[in-house]
Parts: C-alpha cells; sequence; structure tokens
C-alpha cells in the first residue's frame, strides 16, 4: 500500500491537482459531455413548456438568456474585463455572430414549442444542419439521407391532421439557426478560453431578444417566482448544455459530434412524454427515428466534415 503524499511536498500538490482534474470538465469523456447537454437541454425546454401559461415564449426566452448571461459574464468577468485588448475583432465578430444566431434560435424553437410537441419542433429542427451535411460532401450515396429524412417529413405530415404549418415553420427556422451553431461554436470554443466566448454571445443574445422580450412579458418579468425559475431554465437550457458541447467540440471531431447529437430528437420526444403528456403516434414516431437515422447516416460516412472558419 503507498504512504500518503504529506501536505506542502512536491508529490503531495501534484496529487492536489491531478484530484482536482478529476473532477473537471476535461476528465469527462467528450461522449458523455454530449449526452448530458441534450438531456440538459430537453428538459430545460419541457420545465419552459410548462410556463408558458404564465409567461408567452419570447418573453420566457428574454428571462433565460438574461439569467444565463449574468451567470456565464460573472464566471468570466475576468477574461471580459481584458477581452476588447486580447482578442481580434474577428474573434469578436465570430462571437457576436454565435450569439445572434443562439438568440434567434432560442426564439424560434420556443415559438414552435407553444405551437406543436417538443419531440416534432426538435425532429424538424434537425432538417437544417442534415441539409449543410448533405450538401457540403456532394456524395451520391447522401442522395439515401435525403430520401429518409424526406419521409420522414412526409410522415410528420400525414401523423397528426391537425399539424401547426407555423409551428413548423419556427421549427425550420430554428433548424436553419442550428446549422450556424454547430459551425460557430466550434470556432468561438478555439478562439476564447473557458466561457468567455459564450458569455459574450449569451450577452448579444439577450441584446437581440431585449425587444420582444419586454413588449410581451412587461411587469411580469418582474416577478421573484417567474424569476427564479428562469433561472433554473437558463441553466439547464442554455449554461449547462452549451458549455458542455463547447468544451466537448474541443476534443472530438465534428463528424463524432453529429452523430451524438442525432439522439436529441429522440431524447426531446422522451421528454416531451414524460413531462408534458404529449404522446406521439406510431407515425410520428417513425418519422423521429427516420431523421435520426438521416442525420447520423449522413455524418457517419463524412470524411471531411465542414470545418468553422480559422481565426
Amino acid at each position: 500500500m503507498a504512504l500518503a503524499e504529506a501536505p506542502g511536498t512536491a508529490a503531495g500538490a501534484g496529487g492536489a491537482r491531478r484530484r482536482a482534474a478529476a473532477f473537471s470538465l476535461g476528465a469527462v469523456p467528450p461522449p458523455a459531455l454530449i449526452l448530458l447537454g441534450i438531456l440538459s437541454l430537453q428538459v430545460g425546454a419541457g420545465i419552459a413548456k410548462h410556463l408558458f401559461g404564465q409567461l408567452p415564449p419570447s418573453a420566457l426566452v428574454l428571462l433565460r438568456l438574461v439569467t444565463s448571461a449574468a451567470v456565464l459574464a460573472f464566471v468570466s468577468r475576468k477574461a471580459l474585463r481584458t477581452v476588447l485588448r486580447d482578442h481580434s475583432g474577428r474573434s469578436l465578430l465570430v462571437a457576436a455572430g454565435f450569439g445572434l444566431t443562439l438568440g434567434l434560435m432560442n426564439f424560434a424553437i420556443y415559438q414552435s414549442f407553444s405551437r406543436i410537441p417538443l419531440g416534432i419542433a426538435v425532429t424538424v429542427e434537425f432538417l437544417g444542419p442534415l441539409s449543410v451535411a448533405v450538401f457540403a460532401s456532394r456524395r451520391p450515396r447522401d442522395l439515401l439521407w435525403t430520401a429518409l429524412a424526406a419521409a420522414g417529413v412526409l410522415f410528420l405530415a400525414r401523423g397528426d391532421g391537425a399539424t401547426d404549418l407555423v409551428g413548423i415553420g419556427f421549427a425550420l427556422l430554428a433548424g436553419v439557426c442550428w446549422a450556424g451553431y454547430i459551425l460557430l461554436s466550434a470556432a468561438t470554443g478555439r478562439r476564447f478560453s473557458g466561457s468567455t466566448g459564450l458569455a459574450i454571445a449569451s450577452i448579444v443574445a439577450t441584446a437581440a431578444v431585449l425587444p420582444m422580450g419586454v413588449a410581451s412579458g412587461g411587469s411580469k418579468l418582474l416577478d421573484p417566482h417567474l424569476l427564479l425559475l428562469g433561472l433554473g431554465v437558463g441553466l439547464m437550457s442554455s449554461v449547462i448544455p452549451y458549455s458542455l458541447e463547447l468544451e466537448a467540440l474541443r476534443r472530438m471531431p465534428a463528424r463524432v459530434f453529429g452523430i451524438l447529437m442525432s439522439l436529441e430528437p429522440a431524447v426531446a420526444a422522451l421528454v416531451g412524454v414524460v413531462l408534458l403528456g404529449e404522446v406521439l403516434s406510431g407515425l410520428q414516431w417513425l418519422a423521429v427515428i427516420c431523421v435520426m437515422a438521416a442525420c447520423a447516416g449522413a455524418t457517419l460516412g463524412d470524411k471531411n466534415p465542414p470545418e468553422a472558419p480559422e481565426s
């Protein structure tokens, strides 16, 4: 049995550093980070949808972004003081673009959640990054994945005659933003250490959503109970998943990231069933499976996935 390391010695200091590293995000395998982020994001979305009766979607998006921006700004406060000095204008523009993408994506998907089930909204949202992957690869076999995704859309259209086209449209808009998120989150993670880039992006996203959120929420945004709930939604839906994904993208290929993210529609559908009682029909579940398979297949065979621009 090894002797215990005495405090104050070099060996003791090294052991302390190793123990501290064991509890850092860097010690968690990237796939586990992605899966934890997916679960946190979708549970947060389910909780948010429960609150739509008290706050309209755009107001809840604002509350979520405000709380997440405040947490991230506090965590990154030292780095933010020197961000203009330490980073180029191009890097700041990348982070700002990331923020605008986050703001529009959150607004669009919450509008979709308010109209259609969680699982359907997230399934449609995934058509955005899937299209980017297929168009970028230009391989004949990717036509198979396109056809599979198209079959999924057809199953969604036939699965419920009361499908809300506006909700589907907002989900498609969120999908376009999701495609931009994949590129800009990787680029931001390479340019900024820790959560600094995410903090900047969250501040920009908050500013972009502020006018619509205040106009729709009014004085309800000052309710202490709703503020507390908004903090919880912000942590689960923004701070935790985006931080985990940024850390994972630093240590894994974009191809693997895309494969793992293809699980998100199924997780969203399951959260919708458990938290919201949104039971999908057999055809709707088949649509979810088709889109998931198309996303995983298109990403799996891509040897050279599109990379975010270098600094």
